[in-house]
Formats: structure tokens, sequence, C-alpha cells
């Protein structure tokens, strides 16, 4: 696929104006840009160096691909050095503490500047999306050369030729928008499993949650386009795609032609060379027994379904927005439970939301024994400043938040041992992933339901789905050997 960029690069005429149409004029911005580079190049006798850090969700995962993607095509060589000639951070900001992080680490870029006049630092993502951390790194972080947000990451080239033209800060920043742009450079980390997006944006307001203020509203990708990408990553030897969306449970609202997330799945299905379809996140409150019928079908769907949880204490969803109870909730895991018995349901929660008490959080726990969640993502809730929650009254001190997270995390610890030793001998196939970080006598694979495991094998079996003998349970992942 990278030829295919290549070649609408170079197709390119520098001598005229830039097109007007998206993708058209990124694919000629990435031409100039390539020129920039090479001539940079050829003065400091070696290639330019960029190196990329992507904090966060899936979402931002795939939108460092599609970066990375641009710079290699720009003639840059990518590097996990970070004294590099062009340092990117595509940044978070679900809390608080994700944003110091990329702070301390705009200290020691610094430092890396003085030493290297020539480095070009750029910050991406969510956290560009709130005024106050704009107005911050204006005035504290001066020697960053280029910002730009979530909406017109698509835009990327053209900013880097606006970036190596200026000697200021360079800032491109959007609101909101309706445009969605693809079909252009991606580097993917893994050549066998690719993300899709489906659609961008978020319409719940979580009372806790700042992703629709720097995301923008729902807007979906047409289906025809989606199911494109998905024929040409199979085609490019990609068995396992994952759709990605903040809820793809609302997939499809805003097209002229309604089309289901249901509905769309089955046509994925479809396409050859696919073996497996991943999807997240799912908002239970409008989870339809279309898709549970769908799941239950499917020979390729994993066999794995994110459902955030939050709370199990009504009061305290109510106070979230989350706009279902808490048997609103068990009936439909519990149901999903029934239809589809082998599929694993992991969650989010939250402990210390404002106005929470310990039986509010006893609550949680009598969900998490209904359910037996597979794993659970356990968070002390963090203040968000623009968000509804952080102005609200009766915040929980910390040491009582604390003490309620780790009575829950007992529970969720117990209940996802009790799942995973259910699979205890059995042989399942596993798509083999990578060598083991501990042992290179070892392959690591993940399991349709996400399990994760561990088998003695060759590297030529990496991007393959080998069957697997689950042989000792070690809690949250296995041991076992190829049949």
């Amino acid at each position: 696929m990278n030829d295919e960029y290549r070649l609408r690069m170079e197709a390119q005429d520098l001598t005229k104006e830039p097109p007007t149409d998206e993708p058209d004029r990124q694919y000629y911005f990435m031409k100039k840009c390539r020129g920039i580079v090479k001539k940079k190049s050829e003065e400091l006798g070696r290639p330019l160096t960029c190196s990329l850090t992507s904090f966060g969700c899936q979402m931002n995962a795939r939108d460092s691909e599609k970066l990375a993607g641009i710079l290699k095509q720009s003639g840059y060589v990518l590097t996990e050095d970070e004294n590099a000639d062009f340092v990117i951070y595509n940044t978070c900001t679900v809390r608080d503490n994700a944003n110091q992080r990329v702070y301390g680490r705009l200290g020691v870029l610094n430092g890396l500047k003085k030493k290297n006049p020539h480095m070009k630092i750029a910050l991406c993502g969510c956290m560009m999306q709130e005024g106050a951390v704009i107005d911050k790194i204006r005035k504290s972080y001066r020697f960053v050369d280029l910002i730009f947000g979530t909406h017109n990451i698509f835009k990327f080239p053209e900013l880097l030729c606006t970036m190596f033209e200026s000697d200021s800060m360079i800032i491109d920043i959007w609101e909101d928008t309706n445009q969605i742009v693809e079909d252009l450079p991606v580097e993917r980390k893994y050549l066998f499993k690719s993300g899709i997006n489906i659609m961008f944006g978020c319409n719940n307001f979580c009372s806790y949650c700042i992703v629709p203020y720097v995301r923008g509203r729902e807007r979906s990708r047409s289906p025809k386009d989606i199911i494109r990408e998905a024929e040409r990553l199979a085609k490019d030897g990609v068995v396992e795609v994952m759709l990605l969306g903040q809820n793809v449970n609302s997939y499809g609202r805003n097209l002229e032609e309604s089309v289901s997330f249901a509905e769309l799945l089955r046509e994925v299905e479809k396409i050859d060379g696919l073996e497996r379809i991943r999807f997240m996140t799912s908002h239970p409150k409008d989870l339809s027994d279309g898709l549970i019928e769908v799941m239950k079908e499917s020979k390729k769907i994993c066999r794995h379904l994110h459902l955030p949880l939050q709370s199990g204490s009504t009061r305290i969803l109510q106070a979230m927005n989350r706009r279902y109870t808490k048997e609103q909730y068990v009936d439909l895991a519990l149901k999903i439970r029934r239809e589809i018995p082998d599929m694993a349901i992991t969650t989010d929660i939250i402990v210390g939301f404002p106005g929470e008490t310990m039986a509010d959080v006893e609550e949680t726990i009598d969900v998490v024994r209904q359910v037996k969640f597979e794993n659970a993502f356990t968070f002390l809730y963090s203040k968000r400043t623009g968000t509804p929650a952080a102005a609200m009254e009766n915040q929980v001190p910390e040491e009582t938040a604390k003490e309620g997270f780790a009575r829950l995390l007992r529970v969720v610890q117990d209940t996802a041992r009790e799942r995973a030793a259910l699979l205890q001998g059995q042989v399942l196939p596993a798509l083999a992933e990578e060598v083991n970080g501990q042992d290179d006598s070892l392959l690591t694979g993940r399991l349709s339901n996400n399990t994760i495991v561990h088998f003695p094998g060759d590297r030529s079996l990496i991007g393959r789905i080998v069957d697997v003998r689950l042989e000792e349970c070690h809690g949250f992942y296995y041991t076992g050997h190829t049949v």
C-alpha cells in the first residue's frame, strides 16, 4: 500500500498551485515536504529522524499510525530516540495526570533542543483542544514549533510545510468539523492487524468526561469508505481489524441513509481474507438486540465485548449522565452471557465519583459478582476541569476513594481469575502477535476473547492464527503449546 501512497504523491505538480480537494491537497504538501527534508538531510550529511509518541486510547494509536505514514512519505526516518530532529507528542487529556506527563517531558525536550537548535517539536491530539493548555504552552513552552488538534490531523503535511517556512510557533486548532478525510499514508505497527476508524466524536456527554469537548460531536464515515478500506487492508495481508469509535453502537445515525452498526458488521464480515473482527467501544444504553444477534451468528467477530459500567449505583450513574440503571446494565450483560456463552465481557469502572458512598461501591461490587467480568479497568475518579462533575459538591476524599477502590479491586481480580480458569485444557485459536518480551523462545498470542497466551513457536508463525492448548493459567494469561 506504501507504493500507492508514493505514486499518488509523485503525481502532484509542485509548479502549480496546491489542489483544493482533499486528500490530493495533502499529497501535494507531502511532496513539497519531501523536498525540504531531503535538502536538510543533505546539509547535515545524514537522514532526518523523527520520534513519535502516542498517549491514550486506540483512536490516538490509529491517528499516530497516520502521522507516522505521512512522516515516512515525507522522507523522515522513524526512531524511538527522543533526541531526534523532529519530536511529536500525540496527546491524551482524559485525566489530568496525562497532561502533567506531557508538560514534564516537554521540559526534557527543551534541554535537548538547546543542544540541537534545528530540532522541531510538535504537539497534537486531545490535550491541544483545550484553550487553557494552548495558553500555557504559548507562555511557558515557547520552544514548541507546531500545535494542532484532533479535527485537522489530516492537514499534517500542510502544517509541516508551514512549520518549515516559519520561525514562529504555528497553532492550528479547529473547534469542530464535519469533515472526514482518509486515504492518507498509514504506517501500521503490525502488518497483520489494523484499526479502522468508523466514526469520530461523541454525543453522550458523561458528566466526568472531556472527550465530547475535545473530539467533537459524532460523525460517521460512509459504509462504502469503511468497506473499501477493510478490503484494501485484507489484500495487504491484514487478518484482523478493529473498528474504532467512541461509541460504535451509535454508528450511522448522522448519515443520510441510516446504517446501523450491526448492518455494517455484516458487510465487513463478507470480506475475503479477514479472519477476525473486533470493535470498541460500546455504550450499554444502546447496545441492540440486532447487534447481539450479529455477534452470536458471526464466525469472524471476536468473542470479546468491552462494555463500560463506570458504576453499579443507579444514583451515581444518573449523576454521571450514563442513561441506564444498574438493573438495565446487569440484565443486558446477563442476556449477552446467555446468548453467547463464550463471550468475554470487560469493563471500565470509576471509584470516587462526587457523592459516592461505600454503599454505592458495594452496589458496584454486586454487579461485578453478578456479571463476572473477564477483566475490569478500574480508575480512581480524576477531576477534569471543564466537565460538569468537576464543579459538583461532595467531592470524595482521596483516602475514602482509595479504600473503596481496594475493596472493588479484590473482587474484580477474584472473579477475573475464576473466568480465566474456565479455559484450562481447551484448544483454542490464537493470533501469534510477537516474540515474547521476556523469553525469545516463546511467542505471544491473543485468543478471540482477548486472553493472552505464551507458547513456544518460530517467528514465521507471527501474523498467523494457530491452535494452542491452554495448559497453565497464570491468573490473567496462559502458557501453552501449539497443537
